[in-house]
């Protein structure tokens, strides 16, 4: 019998594996490539604003990984006290950021954190400033092909015990709270916008609800962060992130997050 509901809400077989994986995907780009299979940092940075790579790559502190295997994406490397940490620029999207997060754990990445530009929903401090995402309000697709349906997903509990007081000391605040991730950025209308506020909601971005049902799913460890720049540009003088495009000050929550997590990965 045929549903008039959409494939995506149709019934999923979350234990039953996947025809189409990733190993293979990565095994047919370094064939027709004909790239060396090389380990990533075991450390990443989704960047997908790509500010943090632009700005590196220009001051001359990253270079480009040329056996990165992805199709779509560019991996870059950057010294770091902990070692070096992987940056992928762009991967902006619910489905591109589990894909890319697919790809960077099947090739050695043990952390993946995601730092990206977020409006602000609830005011819980003046822009811009960090939020580090405990749960993620699912509005959007690809959360629902890792995980069943429900209305968040969340960062995973032992990861949200490690960073307890990891940010204290950093120049630009880290608050904990609560994001929307939603698909189509711009429906957020103002109904949308007071349906998050009531569920008590401080930030809206693109993929922190998939890629932490991804990291539930398939038990990796993801950091998810919203960088609160804005409020939809409404109101003028928005998406500002500070001194180099906030660069040093998005290092600076990595760095804090690799300090707490990376004795236990």
């Amino acid at each position: 019998m045929t549903s008039d509901l959409p494939p995506l809400l149709g019934q999923k077989s979350y234990d039953e594996a996947s025809r189409f994986q990733v190993e293979n995907l990565l095994r047919e780009a370094r064939r027709q490539r004909g790239l060396p299979d090389v380990p990533v940092p075991a450390i990443c940075l989704l960047d997908p604003d790509g500010d943090v790579v632009r700005h590196l790559s220009a001051t001359g502190q990253a270079t480009r990984q040329p056996a990165w295997a992805c199709y779509h994406s560019e991996l870059w490397e950057t010294d770091r006290a902990y070692g070096r940490l992987g940056i992928v620029p762009c991967a902006v999207g619910a489905p591109y950021a589990v894909l890319v997060a697919e790809e960077l754990n099947a090739s050695g990445c043990r952390l993946i954190v995601s730092i990206t530009s977020a409006g602000q929903i609830l005011a819980i401090a003046e822009p811009p400033y960090f939020v580090l995402i405990e749960r993620a309000w699912r509005d959007e697709g690809t959360s629902l092909h890792y995980q069943p349906p429900s209305a968040w997903s969340h960062l995973q509990p032992d990861l949200a015990r490690i960073l307890e007081g990891a940010f204290d000391n950093l120049r630009e605040p880290v608050l904990s709270g609560a994001s929307w991730t939603t698909d189509a950025p711009l429906r957020e209308t103002a109904t949308a916008i007071e349906n998050a506020q009531e569920a008590g909601i401080h930030a809206v971005e693109m993929e922190a609800a998939a890629l932490y049902a991804y990291a539930t799913a398939r038990q990796r460890r993801v950091v998810c962060v919203a960088h609160v720049t804005n409020t939809m540009a409404a109101q003028g003088d928005d998406f500002e992130k500070g001194d180099d495009n906030g660069t040093h000050r998005i290092l600076a929550v990595v760095d804090a997050i690799a300090r707490r997590v990376e004795p236990a990965i």
